[in-house]
């Protein structure tokens, strides 16, 4: 038996028929259609397809250049869908949770709280109070 290989970031990588139903997305009518409304001509599904080949070797015969490749691709399109975050210079990111996050609520809201289905539901399951179960529900059937 051979031993498993190991890759850095491996957990990146997802399952293949992943890559191969989003290769199947990327290259339907609908999305083909779509792609045109919203940028003007059709997208580039090649990766996808890449992706799912490498997944296969990965997968069956520990190829690690395959694993590699992989990686290095989830890392770039981990980077794309997160640029947007990174790129934002209107909020300032804080370091923690602001000194006052779990303060009582005020007494207007607490009160206002005191009568939801949540504080009833949540003392039930704490036991403060007995379950409120209506054996008196009313059904109404259309025929």
């Amino acid at each position: 038996m051979t031993e498993e290989i190991r890759l850095k970031d491996d957990w990146m990588i997802r399952k293949c028929p992943t890559y191969d139903e989003e290769y199947s997305d990327c290259t339907s009518i609908r999305a083909r259609l779509h792609q045109l409304f919203i940028f003007g001509n059709t997208l580039d599904c090649s990766e996808w397809k890449r992706s799912s080949i490498n997944c296969y070797k990965w997968i069956k015969d520990q190829d690690k250049a395959a694993g590699e490749e992989l990686v290095a691709i989830e890392k770039e399109r981990r980077k794309r869908r997160l640029s947007g975050h990174y790129a934002n210079n209107t909020w300032t990111r804080r370091k923690g949770p602001p000194e006052n996050w779990n303060c009582p609520l005020p007494e207007e809201m607490q009160k206002q709280y005191d009568n939801t289905y949540l504080h009833v539901k949540s003392k039930e399951l704490k036991g403060e109070i007995s379950p409120s179960f209506e054996s008196n529900f009313r059904f109404c059937s259309i025929m």
